[in-house]
Parts: structure tokens; sequence; C-alpha cells
């Protein structure tokens, strides 16, 4: 399988399904990990264990109204 992980990755897939599943306190998986406890929180409260998209989701100019039709 080839995962494709961004460059400052802390965790990978697996970790990142294993924190979520856990009901190991934050402190412990953090300690367990090597990882923060801001990371572990992180992970806990997202649906996906996949990294999110890192590019804008706006562009980053104006359309008069006839631009945009």
């Amino acid at each position: 399988m080839n995962i494709r992980l961004h460059k400052n990755a802390t965790t990978t897939p697996a970790i990142r399904k294993f924190i979520q599943e856990s009901d190991l306190s934050e402190r412990k998986l953090a300690k367990k990990f090597g990882i923060s406890r801001t990371t572990v929180r992180r992970w806990k409260k997202r649906d996906s264990v996949e990294d999110k998209s890192h590019r804008p989701h706006r562009m980053k100019t104006t359309l008069t109204p006839e631009q945009e039709q």
C-alpha cells in the first residue's frame, strides 16, 4: 500500500485509527506515540484518518459581475 503523507506528519493512518478507537487518555496516547496532546486531540475529533488538503480553498481574486457570468 502506497501512503502519501504530508512532509511534516507525525502519525500514520494506522496510528490515527488507533487514536480514534482508543479509550486511553490523551496524555497516555501522546506519550505512547511521542506526539503532543494537541495532535491526539485533533485526530480524536476527525472522522477520517487521511491528511486534509493544504491548498487554499478560496480564490484570491475578485470578479466583476460580468466576469462571473
